[in-house]
C-alpha cells in the first residue's frame, strides 16, 4: 500500500553533532590504503546520468524462451501486462527482435556484453572435471590480466556497437553470476598471473614491513590449526589477504570493463547480472563491488537486496533482480515487496509462460500489479531516496572471511563441498536476525560499510551502530566507532567484537574495543571457551547442512548455553548485556548471538517479543517508530513499512515481510506468505498531511 505526505520536520530523524573523523594515522598504512587505493575508488555513478537511461520500474522478460515472437499481437501483449522491457545478448540483432524493442518502446539490457566463459567460467556439471583446479592453489584457469583485458574490450565493442542505434538502451551486462571462481562455492586459486601483483598489493595494504609472501596456500594450510590455536596466536592472514587481493584484482577489473563501456557508449550504465550473497569467495565484497558498476540485477539471498541498497549512492545505480513466477500471490508479492524496498525492476524468468504461443492465463491475474507498478507507483519512487530511523548495521567483510573460515572446520576434508553459505553461515544469519528483529520493531536500517566509516566516518545521522558478529575490526575502524560513541551515539556489539584485526590476525592483548565496552576479552580463549565448546562457531553446519528449520539448525548437536533471554551465549565464562557510558554515548556487548530470533520469528508473534533483549537499547539513543499499524497483533505480524524522501513527499509502503528462498542461480520467492486481506489503519507519532493513497489518487 504505497502512500505519500509530505517530508515534515516532525517525522525526519534528528541528528547527532556530526561525527567527523579525527586525523588520518600518520602510521596506520590500512587507512591509508583505504583512503586511497585505487580498489575503493568509484566509477562514474551520476544520478541523473543513470536515470536518463533507466527512467522507471522495468519488467524485462528473458526472451530465451519467449514463445510468442516479436510481432505487434505480442508487442501489445507485453505492454497490457506490465512487461515494459526487453533483454538482448551477446549484440545479436538477428531477425526483428531489435525493430520490435524500438517499435513498442521497450527498454532493455544487454546481457553476456563481454560474453560468456571469461567472467563467468562452467555451468552446472561443466565444473566437475576442474574441480581440482578451483580448489586448488595454482592460477584461474582463465587469468584475469592485460590480455584478457584486450579480449574483452574488443568483444564489448562489438556488441556495443550493434545495438547503439536503438534510444532504448538501459544497461549492460558484462555477463551472467561472474566469480572468480565458481560462483560463491569454495574456490582457493589466485585470480591472476601476473606474478608480482600480490606482493605488490600486500605493500599497499600493509606499508613498510610487508610480508613478501611466495607461496599460495589454501583452506587446509589453516584447517588443522583451528583447534590448537587460542586468539593470541590466531593468524589467517595467509589466507584473507589472498582472498581480498583476489576480490580487489577482480573488480578493478571490472572497474575497467565499465569503463570501457562508457568510452564506446557514454550514455548507458554498464554492470553484470547473477548477482551472489556476500561472501569469501568470488568477488563478492559489496564494499568494492558497489563502487565499480553502474547498474546489477543481485539475488535475494544473504542480505544482499539491503546491502545493495544501502552501498547505493542516493539510489542511483539501478539494481534489479529476478523473478521467478511462482503462483499469482507470490507474485503480487514480490512486484510490491522489491518495489518497497529500491529495486527498479525484475528481469523476468519466461521458462513456462506459454502454452505453445500461448499465454497462460495467471498472466491475466497478475496484469494489473505489474501495470500499476511499471505505469503509476514506479515513475514516483525511482528517484526517491530511502529513509533510515538513524540505526546503522555494520557490514565488516573480513568478519565474513573469518566466519567461512571458522564455519567450514566442522566439515573437514569435506569443505570442498560446502555451497550456500547464506544460509549456513554465521555471518549471514546472524546478519538476518538483525534485520529482521529492526524490521519486526518498525525500525528501518542501512549497512555501512568498513570503507565509508574509514573515509567518512560515522554519518551524523546515525544514532545507533549494530556490529553483527564483527570479529575483524582494523585500528581505524575501531577508532571511528569509538569517536561515534564519544559523541554521543550508542553501540551495540552481538560477541566477540575486534579480537580479530582486518588480516584475521588474533589481537594478543584483547579485542579492540574491549575499552569501549569496559570488558576484558582473554587473549588465551580458544573454540572450547565459546559457543557449545566444540567449535569457534554457533551452529555445527556439518552436521545441519540439510536443515529444515531454524530450530532445528539451532537445536540439533548443540551444546551452548542458552541464556534467559532466549539466546545462546557466546564466551562461556563472560556475563551478558555489558552496559557502559562511553563520553556523551553507550556502549552495549551482548556476548548473545541473535541467530535463536530467526527461530523464534517463526514461531509467530508472542516467541518474537523475545527481540526486545537486543533492541531494548534503541529507545533510550532516540529510535523510535514514527508509523505504525493500529492495534497489530498475531495476525499482523510480519508486516514492514519502507518510507522514502522524493522532494518534499514522503512515500510509505506497507508490506509484509515474510521468509525468501533463493539460490546461487536466482530466486526471492516469499516462503510462508500470508494471504488473508487485513484492513488497516495507520498511526502516526506526529500530525501529518495532507495524506495521499497513491494506488487510488485519494487524499
Amino acid at each position: 500500500m504505497p502512500i505519500s505526505i509530505p517530508r515534515l520536520a516532525a517525522i525526519l530523524l534528528s541528528t547527532l553533532a556530526l561525527s567527523l573523523p579525527p586525523a588520518r594515522a600518520a602510521d596506520d598504512p590500512y587507512e591509508h590504503y583505504v583512503q586511497t587505493s585505487r580498489d575503493f575508488q568509484r566509477v562514474k555513478q551520476d544520478k541523473d546520468w543513470c536515470y536518463q537511461a533507466f527512467p522507471s520500474w522495468m519488467v524485462m522478460p528473458w526472451t530465451f524462451h519467449w514463445g510468442i515472437g516479436y510481432s505487434d499481437e505480442s508487442g501489445k501483449w507485453s505492454l497490457a501486462h506490465g512487461y515494459n522491457g526487453a533483454f538482448l545478448d551477446h549484440g545479436d540483432v538477428e531477425g526483428n527482435k531489435l525493430d520490435w524493442i524500438n517499435q513498442f518502446h521497450l527498454r532493455f539490457y544487454m546481457d553476456h556484453t563481454a560474453n560468456k566463459r571469461f567472467l563467468h567460467l562452467w555451468d552446472g556439471s561443466d565444473m566437475k572435471p576442474h574441480a581440482n583446479q578451483v580448489h586448488g592453489t595454482g592460477i584461474r584457469i582463465v587469468p584475469v590480466n592485460a590480455a584478457l583485458k584486450t579480449k574483452l574490450e574488443g568483444i564489448m565493442h562489438d556488441h556495443i556497437t550493434a545495438v547503439m542505434s536503438s534510444p532504448y538502451r538501459a544497461a549492460y551486462a558484462l555477463d551472467d553470476e561472474i566469480s572468480w571462481g565458481h560462483f560463491i562455492h569454495p574456490a582457493m586459486w589466485c585470480v591472476t598471473d601476473d606474478k608480482g601483483a600480490y606482493n605488490q598489493w600486500l605493500k599497499e595494504i600493509y606499508g613498510p614491513g610487508s610480508p613478501q609472501r611466495d607461496k599460495w596456500i589454501g583452506y587446509d594450510d589453516l584447517r588443522g590449526k583451528l583447534r590448537t590455536w587460542h586468539v593470541a596466536d590466531f593468524d589467517a592472514s595467509p589466507l584473507m589477504d589472498q582472498w581480498s587481493f583476489n576480490d580487489s584484482y577482480w573488480n578493478n577489473f571490472l572497474g575497467d570493463l565499465v569503463e570501457y563501456a562508457n568510452s564506446v557508449d557514454g550514455h548507458t550504465p554498464c554492470g553484470f547480472v547473477g548477482g551472489q550473497a556476500p561472501n569469501a569467495f568470488g568477488g563478492y565484497d559489496y564494499a568494492k563491488i558497489m563502487r565499480k558498476i553502474q547498474y546489477i540485477e543481485s539475488y535475494n539471498i544473504g542480505s544482499t537486496q539491503a546491502i545493495i541498497r544501502s552501498f547505493n549512492p542516493h539510489n542511483a545505480i539501478p539494481a534489479v533482480t529476478t523473478w521467478f513466477h511462482k503462483d499469482c500471490d507470490d507474485d503480487a508479492w514480490q512486484i510490491w515487496y522489491y518495489l518497497a524496498h529500491g529495486n527498479r525492476g525484475f528481469i523476468a524468468w519466461v521458462d513456462g509462460w506459454f502454452d505453445g504461443k500461448t499465454p497462460k492465463p495467471w498472466h491475466e491475474q497478475v496484469a494489473g500489479d505489474f501495470k500499476e507498478a511499471t505505469d503509476k507507483i514506479g515513475p514516483l519512487v525511482s528517484q526517491s531516496e530511502w529513509i533510515d530511523d538513524g540505526v546503522a548495521i555494520y557490514y565488516s567483510h573480513p568478519s565474513i572471511q573469518l566466519g567461512w573460515i571458522l564455519d567450514a572446520e566442522a566439515h573437514g576434508h569435506t569443505w570442498i563441498n560446502r555451497n550456500g553459505d547464506d544460509r549456513l553461515g554465521a555471518a549471514h544469519l546472524v546478519r538476518h536476525a538483525w534485520e529482521n528483529m529492526l524490521r519486526d520493531s518498525g525500525i528501518q536500517y542501512n549497512f555501512l560499510s568498513y570503507a565509508d566509516v574509514i573515509q567518512d566516518g560515522i554519518p551524523a545521522t546515525c544514532k545507533v551502530l549494530i556490529l553483527p558478529a564483527c570479529l575483524c575490526l582494523s585500528d581505524a575502524e575501531a577508532r571511528r566507532i569509538r569517536t561515534f560513541c564519544q559523541n554521543g551515539g550508542t553501540v551495540i556489539a552481538d560477541y566477540l567484537p575486534g579480537l580479530w584485526d582486518q588480516h584475521g590476525k588474533g589481537r594478543p592483548a584483547g579485542g579492540a574495543l574491549d575499552d569501549l565496552f569496559a570488558v576484558k576479552h582473554n587473549p588465551n580463549i580458544n573454540s572450547s571457551d565459546l559457543f557449545g565448546q566444540k567449535l569457534w562457531c554457533e551452529v555445527d553446519q556439518d552436521q545441519n547442512f540439510g536443515w529444515k528449520t531454524y530450530e532445528e539448525f539451532l537445536t540439533k548437536g548443540n551444546q551452548c548455553i542458552k541464556d534467559a533471554s532466549g539466546f545462546n551465549k557466546v564466551v562461556r565464562d563472560m556475563a551478558v548485556m555489558h552496559e557502559k557510558a562511553f563520553g556523551k554515548g553507550k556502549a552495549v556487548l551482548m556476548n548473545l548471538s541473535p541467530q535463536w530470533y530467526n527461530a523464534y520469528r517463526v514461531a509467530g508473534f508472542d516467541a518474537a517479543q523475545k527481540r526486545q533483549a537486543f533492541l531494548q537499547y534503541l529507545a533510550a539513543a532516540g529510535v523510535k517508530r514514527w508509523v505504525w499499524i493500529k492495534d497489530a497483533g498475531p495476525r499482523e505480524f510480519g508486516y514492514e513499512i519502507t518510507y522514502w524522501k522524493n522532494g518534499d513527499r514522503t512515500i510509505l509502503f506497507v508490506c509484509f515481510n515474510p521468509e525468501t528462498s533463493g539460490s546461487q542461480t536466482g530466486g526471492g520467492n516469499s516462503v510462508g506468505l500470508k494471504t488473508t486481506t487485513i484492513p488497516v489503519t495507520l498511526e502516526f507519532a506526529a500530525n501529518v498531511g495532507p495524506l495521499r493513497d497513491e494506488r487510488t489518487g485519494k487524499d
